[in-house]
């Protein structure tokens, strides 16, 4: 069973796709850098990296008989101004919805083309298959010294798909590294996460201090936070390969109203039910309420003396101030203000 690759990429593209290229779904030497990776214990909280890590090693553990795997990409920075507090990528709607949705439209289009016997398994994100690696891979950028997938075009603001298929689609040629001696991201990154070209020690990233952890951060990363409190796009910010990125006008990705352009003291005073109102169908939903009020009291620790108090009173007006990490968090905060 076949599938023409140029059909393929030209429905994707129809669907809503930026880019789309077709990798061998064979073994290549990054795939394994995971397992080192993990045994280094820099995954961090993410324990369900190690449950999944035999099929995240061989996508022939995710759908038996695989022999292609269709990667794609959609560009989400836009020329639209919001809170920096909130990493790029989740000022709109929660990504995982949107692929999902384009990726269905693309399976069943390619299901319908190529007939009986096909088989397929689609993910966003969250699936056990390293993308980023496959989309290497399909020729669609090359993984930078940040970790991030750069396509030379487009820049690194991008959200990435896969469909894994038993169907035989011509692949494309993986572009070449073009991070040269530039150590931008490494220099800039605040806690040092980046600790050698294309590795991560998510324990000290910034986004996996907002996002993955759980309960109260360790103190000397606290203070690290500054005006973030879900994600960190600095890496991404210093990459020269984005002084021209690519942007999107897809309603999708604009900043809904509660993100735009919001002081950070602004987003203190979001009353827990208008922050719900936001998670619902935002990808900070995976952060939930109790991380991002949080993360909101310690980076009020970084406040001026005058809105310190008025952000931490904010906060601790609302009932997730009984959370025991966000009490924790603003008596920290409010412990600063006595330095």
């Amino acid at each position: 069973m076949t599938l023409n690759r140029d059909a393929v990429i030209a429905r994707a593209r129809e669907i809503g796709f930026d880019l789309c290229g077709i990798a061998a779904a064979g073994p290549t030497p990054k795939l394994a850098r995971l397992a080192d990776w993990i045994e280094r214990g820099e995954a961090g909280e993410m324990t369900y990296l190690a449950r999944s890590a035999d099929e995240r090693l061989d996508p022939a553990r995710v759908l038996p008989g695989v022999r292609s795997i269709v990667s794609v990409a959609v560009v989400y920075n836009t020329d639209a101004p919001a809170a920096v507090a909130v990493s790029r990528y989740a000022w709109g709607r929660d990504y995982h919805d949107v692929l999902r949705e384009r990726l269905t439209q693309l399976l069943q289009w390619m299901a319908a083309t190529a007939g009986s016997g096909f088989e397929a398994f689609s993910c966003v994100d969250a699936g056990p298959v390293q993308e980023r690696v496959f989309a290497e891979q399909a020729g669609l950028g090359w993984i930078g010294k940040n970790t991030c997938l750069i396509n030379p075009g487009l820049g690194s603001w991008l959200f990435l798909g896969e469909i894994l298929t038993n169907a035989a689609i011509d692949h494309d040629a993986p572009l070449p590294d073009q991070c040269g001696t530039c150590t931008r991201c490494l220099d800039a990154c605040p806690t040092g996460a980046i600790v050698e070209p294309y590795r991560v020690d998510a324990r000290r990233c910034l986004s996996y201090l907002t996002i993955e952890t759980r309960g109260a951060l360790p103190v000397e990363w606290r203070g690290a936070l500054h005006d973030r409190i879900y994600g960190c796009d600095i890496c991404q910010d210093v990459c020269p390969w984005n002084r021209r990125a690519a942007t999107s006008g897809d309603p999708a990705w604009q900043p809904r109203q509660e993100l735009g352009s919001a002081r950070l003291i602004d987003l203190c005073r979001l009353s827990d039910d208008a922050w719900r109102k936001v998670l619902r169908t935002s990808p900070m939903r995976r952060a939930g309420l109790r991380r991002l009020r949080r993360s909101l009291a310690y980076a009020a620790g970084a406040m001026t003396d005058a809105e310190r108090g008025a952000a931490l009173d904010a906060l601790d007006a609302q009932p997730s101030a009984r959370f025991p990490e966000v009490a924790d968090a603003i008596g920290w905060a409010r412990a600063r203000s006595a330095e």
